[in-house]
C-alpha cells in the first residue's frame, strides 16, 4: 500500500474520537494466502482455506466446500488447442466435456496467444468448466476451471486472487509505485478519446460519454456517438444515464455526511436505526452495523430477482421482505460477497434517521437530494424514472438470445426504483466529475468550502473485506493497489447499461465512462488501463483487452444464434403449462399466439425461445435484450415446473391450477 492512501486511511480510523472498529481483513499479499510454483516455475497464490493437491504436471486448488477446483497444468504442447486437451487429460476430470466455443484472451499480466474455451453443462449439475490457454515463451499452461455455480459466486474474491496471482516464471510485475504522472495535455487526451471512438466502434456501443479531471479542473467533458442506435440525437456530457451501482458510493457519502451530523454513527447497530430491519438470521441481524450495509462483508449473497421481478410500483419496504428470507452463505466477514438488497438498506436506513416521519423511499430521495446532489451541484441527478427520461437521456441497449443489439424496454429497468439506494440514480458525466472532484479534494468543493470532514469521507475508502490480491472493498467503493498507485473506483451494470467513476488519488485525476450498451463490458477494466497507459507511458494492454472482447463477444453471439429456436414451434408451446407459481417471484402466464409464446409476469413480458441441452432438457429463454437467466423446464411432483438460478438461489416457478 502507498503511503498516502495508508495515511489517508489512518485519518479516516484512528485519532482522537475515532470510532472503534473491529479490524478490516487485510486486502493484499495476506499472509494467509500461500505462494507456490509450479513444476514450470510459474508462480501462484493459494487462498487461506483453499487445499492445494499436487500431481505430477498438475497443482489442483480446491475450494473449502469439496467438489469445486481451479487446476493449473504446464502443458508440453504447441498451440493452444492441443494444450487445453493435454490439459483435460492430466487433470483427469470425470466430467464429460462438451464445447461451446474458445475465444481469445488479450495479453496481460506476461501471458500471450491466450484463449479461453467454454464448455456446456447441463441445469441439474449446476456447475461451470472452462479451460485457459496461456503461453509464456514458448511453453503452455492451463488454468482449468471445474467449480459450481454456488461456489464460483461466493468465492469471487478467492477466484480473483488465484487469477491475479498466477504469473509466468521470472515474470515482475508493472508498478507506478513513485512515478509522478504526465500531465494530461491536448494530445494525451486525444489518445484517450481515440481510444473511446475506436472501442466502441469495435464493440458496437451506440454512445458512450467520459469526463476527465487533473489537479481540479474538468479538462474535457462529452460524448460519442448516439443516444439510441439508429437515431441521430448524440450523446454529451449532458446525457442522463442509469447509473445503476455507481449509485452506492453516492449513498455512502449520504451516510457519511449524517455521520459528520452525529444522526449516526459507523458503529450504530442498524436494529437501533430502524428496528424493522431483520434477516432471517438473528444473530447476523445483531451483529450488523451501519458501515456494513454497503461493505460486501456480511456474508450475504449476490440475490438480485426477488426485485427484478417485482412490479414497478412496489414500495421502499420491498427491500425489507427480501432481507427478511435471506441467510449469509459464508461467516461474517469472512469473504467478500456483493449483494444489493443489504446495501439498498443502507440508504434507506440513513433517509429514516435524517426524516424519520416519511416513508422510507421519500425520506431517501430527499436526503439524497439535500445532503448529496444539491451541495455538489448534480443538478440533472435524480431517482425519478419520468423525469430522467424526458430530453435528452440515454435509450440502453443489450443483447438478445439471437445476437441482436436491441434497446432494452424501461419496464426491465424501473423494478430498480423499488431498491434505487443500490443502483437506481440517473446522471450524466458533468454531474458525476464533481462527485469525483470532491473526492479528490478530501472533502472540499471548488471554492473552498468544506462540504464534509475528511474523517468522514475517507472512512468510506478504508477496507472492509479483500476482494482480490492487491484489492478491496470499503463501503461503496473499490480500491486496487495492483499498479503500485492507487485506483478508487466503482462500477455499475445495469441490461443495457455500464460506466465507471475512477480517481487516482495521488494523482489528483479522476474520469467518468458511462455507455448505453452491455457490450461495452471491457471499457470498465480496459479504459481505465488506458488511463494508466497515457499518465505513465504503460505498456500497452488496453487495446488488447478492446480486440479480445470484441471478437469473444462477435463469437459468442454466434453460438447464441445457433443454439436458440425461434419461435419455439408447437410441440414446446404445448409441452407448457398455462399458469406457473412461485412464491418470491409471482406469476408466470405463458400466452401463445400463432407462432409465438410470450411468458407473461405481470410487471413485464417477452416473447420466447427454446434451446434444448445435451442431456435432453429443454430451457427457454426470453426474447429480450435483458434477461440472461433461462428458464429450465422440468416435473416436481406431478406439476410441470419452470426453474431459474442465479449462483446461490434457486427459484421453482409451479404448475398452478
Amino acid at each position: 500500500m502507498s503511503a498516502l492512501l495508508a495515511s489517508l486511511i489512518a485519518c479516516a480510523c484512528s485519532g482522537e474520537g475515532a470510532v472503534a472498529q473491529e479490524p478490516a481483513p487485510a486486502p493484499a499479499g495476506s499472509a494467509h494466502d500461500q505462494p507456490g510454483v509450479t513444476d514450470a516455475g510459474h508462480a501462484f497464490l493459494k487462498p487461506a482455506g483453499w487445499t492445494l493437491i499436487r500431481r505430477d504436471a498438475v497443482v489442483i486448488l480446491e475450494a473449502p466446500e469439496a467438489g469445486s477446483r481451479v487446476a493449473l497444468v504446464d502443458a508440453r504442447a504447441k498451440d493452444a488447442d492441443a494444450a487445453v486437451a493435454e490439459a483435460w487429460g492430466l487433470y483427469q476430470s470425470e466430467v464429460a466435456l462438451d464445447p461451446i466455443t474458445s475465444v481469445p484472451v488479450a495479453n496481460q499480466g506476461g501471458w500471450r496467444d491466450g484463449r479461453r474455451f467454454l464448455y456446456r453443462t447441463t441445469a441439474a449439475s449446476a456447475r461451470r468448466l472452462s479451460a485457459q490457454a496461456m503461453r509464456s515463451g514458448d511453453r503452455w499452461v492451463v488454468r482449468i476451471e471445474d467449480l459450481t455455480n454456488a461456489v464460483s459466486g461466493k468465492r469471487s474474491a478467492d477466484l480473483q486472487t488465484i487469477r491475479e496471482g498466477f504469473l509466468p516464471v521470472g515474470h515482475v510485475r508493472e508498478s507506478f509505485a513513485g512515478r509522478k504522472a504526465h500531465r494530461l495535455d491536448a494530445a494525451r487526451i486525444e489518445k484517450l478519446k481515440r481510444f473511446v471512438e475506436t472501442s466502441m466502434k469495435a464493440l458496437e456501443v451506440p454512445g458512450v460519454s467520459i469526463g476527465i479531471v487533473q489537479d481540479g479542473q474538468v479538462l474535457f467533458a462529452g460524448g460519442f456517438g448516439v443516444r439510441e442506435q439508429g437515431k441521430p440525437a448524440p450523446v454529451d456530457a449532458d446525457t442522463l444515464y442509469l447509473i445503476a451501482s455507481n449509485t452506492k458510493p453516492l449513498t455512502t457519502l449520504m451516510l457519511a455526511k449524517l455521520v459528520d451530523e452525529e444522526k449516526l454513527a459507523w458503529d450504530t447497530p442498524v436494529v437501533d436505526a430502524l428496528p424493522a430491519f431483520a434477516l432471517a438470521d438473528a444473530d447476523t441481524t445483531r451483529k450488523i452495523q451501519v458501515r456494513h450495509l454497503l461493505c460486501a462483508c456480511t456474508g450475504l449473497p449476490y440475490r438480485n430477482l426477488d426485485w427484478e421481478f417485482a412490479a414497478a410500483d412496489s414500495p421502499a419496504t420491498i427491500t425489507f421482505d427480501i432481507l427478511a428470507r435471506m441467510r449469509p452463505t459464508s461467516a461474517f466477514g469472512a469473504t467478500y460477497q456483493y449483494s444489493n438488497p443489504i446495501a439498498a438498506a443502507g440508504g434507506y436506513v440513513g433517509g429514516h434517521a435524517a426524516r424519520p416521519d416519511l416513508e422510507l423511499g421519500r425520506a431517501y430521495d430527499l436526503t439524497m437530494q439535500d445532503r448529496v446532489f444539491g451541495p455538489l451541484g448534480m443538478r440533472r441527478s435524480t431517482f425519478d424514472f419520468d423525469r430522467a427520461m424526458r430530453g435528452n437521456y440515454a435509450r440502453l441497449h443489450g443483447v438478445t438470445p439471437l445476437g441482436d443489439l436491441a434497446v432494452v424496454e424501461p419496464a426491465r429497468d424501473r423494478q430498480m426504483h423499488a431498491v434505487r439506494p443500490t443502483g437506481g440514480a440517473w446522471s450524466n458525466v458533468d454531474d458525476l466529475l464533481a462527485y469525483v472532484r470532491m473526492e479528490l479534494a478530501g472533502g472540499l468543493l471548488p471554492d473552498g468550502r468544506r462540504y464534509i470532514s475528511e474523517k468522514a469521507l475517507k472512512a468510506r475508502w478504508a477496507s472492509q473485506i479483500s476482494t482480490g490480491r492487491n484489492s478491496w472493498y470499503g463501503m461503496g467503493l473499490d480500491t486496487d493497489i495492483s499498479t503500485g498507485t492507487p485506483i478508487l473506483s466503482h462500477g455499475g451494470r445495469m441490461y443495457g447499461f455500464r460506466g465507471d467513476v475512477i480517481w487516482l488519488p495521488e494523482h489528483g485525476v479522476g474520469v467518468v465512462i458511462l455507455m448505453n450498451a452491455s457490450t461495452g463490458n471491457v471499457l470498465m477494466e480496459a479504459f481505465p488501463r488506458k488511463l494508466l497507459e497515457v499518465l505513465f507511458d504503460g505498456q500497452p494492454e488496453a487495446d488488447s483487452m478492446v480486440e479480445a472482447a470484441a471478437t469473444a463477444d462477435r463469437q459468442q453471439r454466434a453460438t447464441s444464434r445457433q443454439a436458440v429456436r425461434y419461435p419455439i414451434g408447437e410441440t414446446r408451446a404445448a409441452a407448457l403449462a398455462p399458469r406457473y407459481r412461485n412464491a418470491f417471484l409471482g406469476d408466470l402466464r405463458v400466452e401463445t399466439t400463432g407462432p409465438q409464446t410470450v411468458f407473461d409476469f405481470g410487471a413485464w413480458k417477452a416473447p420466447v425461445a427454446a434451446r434444448e441441452q445435451a442431456d435432453g432438457t429443454v430451457e427457454y429463454v426470453v426474447m429480450t435484450a435483458s434477461s440472461p437467466f433461462p428458464f429450465v423446464a422440468g416435473v416436481s411432483e406431478g406439476r410441470r415446473t419452470l426453474t431459474i438460478r442465479d449462483a446461490q438461489n434457486t427459484y421453482v416457478f409451479a404448475e398452478a391450477d
